[in-house]
């Protein structure tokens, strides 16, 4: 991906902002705080996003990096989702930011407990522009739907290379299995899609 153009403005601004916030210990709720804010400020317009990475797959959603901190303290993921197209039910095992860029999703809560999942029987649909957390300490298991017509995408937030780190889903008769998500784009051994920030062009102020 090129990134030293005015369309990917926002996007640099973005991971130069979180790589600020995350250059020094912090609690998760700050960063899910100041994190949910510069995420929604990203996501308040989808003029910056290529077109290769909102492209939708035929037969899953994709899964494309955009970004990927070369310490691993943070990714940024391009969701993409087709009409029909929906997640299974999965954990994340790390903290996350969910924004969406165009379209709408539909999100079924779910929780782990006595060593099951269980569906909290609350759902709720993110419009664009609109963010939300997740993490094992706020609420960790959920799907994730289309909710539109058409192609649905949103930009995700995570506490490391969410491409690499082992999760937790539902297989389809019901069994928690291990899982590696990996990306539509590249290999998950990529430490990055994007040049690091220092050589960024300089940021608008």
């Amino acid at each position: 991906m090129v990134c030293m153009n005015n369309q990917l403005a926002p996007l640099n601004q973005f991971v130069a902002e979180m790589t600020e916030l995350l250059s020094v210990p912090r609690t998760e709720e700050l960063i899910l705080a100041e994190g949910k804010r510069l995420l929604g400020a990203l996501v308040s317009s989808d003029r910056w996003l290529p077109p290769e990475y909102a492209k939708p797959i035929p037969n899953k959603y994709a899964q494309y990096l955009l970004y990927c901190d070369p310490s691993e303290r943070f990714s940024v993921v391009s969701f993409v989702w087709g009409p029909g197209q929906s997640t299974p039910v999965h954990d994340h095992t790390v903290w996350g930011l969910v924004g969406v860029l165009r379209g709408a999703e539909l999100c079924d809560e779910f929780t782990f407990h006595d060593g099951n999942v269980h569906c909290l029987d609350d759902s709720h649909i993110l419009n664009p522009g609109q963010v939300e957390s997740i993490s094992p300490t706020v609420g960790d298991w959920h799907r994730v739907s289309n909710a539109s017509d058409g192609i649905s995408i949103s930009i995700h937030v995570y506490g490391g290379d969410i491409g690499i780190i082992s999760r937790h889903r539902l297989s389809e008769n019901g069994e928690i299995v291990d899982f590696v998500s990996a990306y539509d784009n590249i290999h998950c051994t990529v430490e990055m899609a994007l040049p690091d920030p220092a050589e960024f062009d300089k940021l608008p102020t």
